[in-house]
C-alpha cells in the first residue's frame, strides 16, 4: 500500500506541475503559492517516512526500523553519500533484529 501510495503522489506532483502552468497560460502564480508548493513534495515524503517507520497497522511501535531511520539521518547530515547511508541504515535495522 505505501509503495502504491508513494507513486499516486509522485505521479500526483509531475502531474500537476505540468498542468499548472499550461491552464494558466503561462502566467505565474503569486510567490506565496510558490512556496508552499515548494514545501509540499518534502512534507509529503517526511510524512510517508514518519508513517512508515512508526506505525504497524493503526499502532504506534518504536522498532529497528527508528534506529535505522536515526543512524541514515546522522549519516546524512555528516554529508555522507546517500548509497551508503542507505547501507549502513539498512545494516542497523537488520543488526537490531537480529539481537532482537
Amino acid at each position: 500500500m505505501t509503495w502504491v501510495l508513494v507513486l499516486v503522489l509522485a505521479v500526483g506532483t509531475v502531474t500537476l506541475k505540468l498542468i499548472g502552468p499550461l491552464v494558466a497560460g503561462g502566467v505565474q502564480p503569486p510567490p506565496a503559492l510558490v512556496r508552499v508548493i515548494d514545501l509540499l513534495t518534502p512534507a509529503l515524503l517526511t510524512a510517508l517516512i514518519v508513517v512508515s517507520t512508526f506505525s504497524t497497522g493503526r499502532h504506534l511501535v518504536v522498532d529497528a526500523r527508528a534506529a535505522g531511520v536515526g543512524v541514515g539521518l546522522v549519516l546524512l547530515l555528516l554529508r555522507v553519500p546517500l548509497v551508503l547511508a542507505l547501507v549502513a541504515a539498512a545494516g542497523v535495522v537488520g543488526g537490531v533484529r537480529l539481537l532482537g
